[in-house]
């Protein structure tokens, strides 16, 4: 089995060396990551620009590829000119902080499995809960057990999936909730603050808004300390309003 692993906390950070050694024995893996944090760009990728790629020694005998773009960049790179053959599974993770909710829109994690699932092959984001001292290992190793049977289904066509697991410094997950995305967003706002010369400049704070009582979803589920799993799919279309809108008889 070939393997990509990639992220959007950079190639050295220690969520994606403990993916990497997750899955390890499943196979021949290739890591090709950022070079530097790519937190929060979404789906972007590198158009006007070159894009370097270094070899980067991961510190305990294998080489991955540090890309200097975005986490869809380095799993386009991967696919098209980095791999000798097409990856068999694309895992994107261990990644510092849920992706959940409506967060996922602006996950960079979330978009490298996706550009993964853009070409046809199974995908997997993987994310913990932020906190002071995450254990990716153990994060990673929950991963993996739902890689298996992921892989053990042969599903016959590619599934991407996002996951998310609770900070384990609190105890063991209570277990495996498969669940729909919420539509709780990030409750936001702009701390206004001046910089020692007396210029403005604004600071993003805010907190993730609470799931409804009785509502199952990725958010209230991981807030009960579920490992949730979520399918999801790049269509956007709101298939359920079309024919809504072909009712308002458009015209020019």
């Amino acid at each position: 089995m070939r393997i990509l692993v990639t992220n959007d906390d950079g190639i050295l950070a220690p969520g994606i060396l403990a993916m990497r050694r997750a899955v390890a024995d499943l196979g021949d893996v290739t890591v090709v990551a950022p070079v530097a944090p790519q937190s929060a760009v979404g789906h972007s990728i590198t158009l006007t620009d070159p894009i370097r790629v270094h070899r980067v020694p991961l510190g305990d005998g294998a080489v991955g590829h540090g890309v200097q773009g975005r986490p869809a960049d380095c799993v386009k790179l991967a696919l098209l000119e980095l791999m000798p053959e097409r990856p068999d599974l694309v895992v994107s993770g261990v990644n510092l902080g849920a992706n959940t909710g409506i967060n996922v829109l602006y996950s960079g994690t979330v978009a490298a499995a996706v550009e993964g699932a853009f070409f046809g092959v199974p995908s997997v984001a993987v994310s913990i809960e932020d906190s002071d001292a995450a254990d990716f290992e153990g994060a990673a190793r929950i991963a993996r057990r739902i890689i298996d049977q992921f892989l053990a289904r042969g599903p016959r066509e590619p599934i991407l999936l996002n996951i998310n697991v609770p900070d384990l410094a609190k105890g063991p997950p209570k277990g495996v909730r498969v669940c729909p995305q919420s539509m709780k967003g990030w409750r936001e706002g702009w701390e206004k603050r001046s910089d020692p010369r007396g210029r403005t400049y604004y600071w993003m704070i805010g907190n993730m808004e609470p799931e409804e009582v009785g509502v199952e979803s990725d958010v209230a589920s991981l807030a009960g300390r579920y490992v949730t799993v979520t399918p999801l799919r790049f269509d956007l279309t709101d298939h359920a309003r079309m024919s809504e809108v072909r009712g308002w008889n458009l015209s020019l």
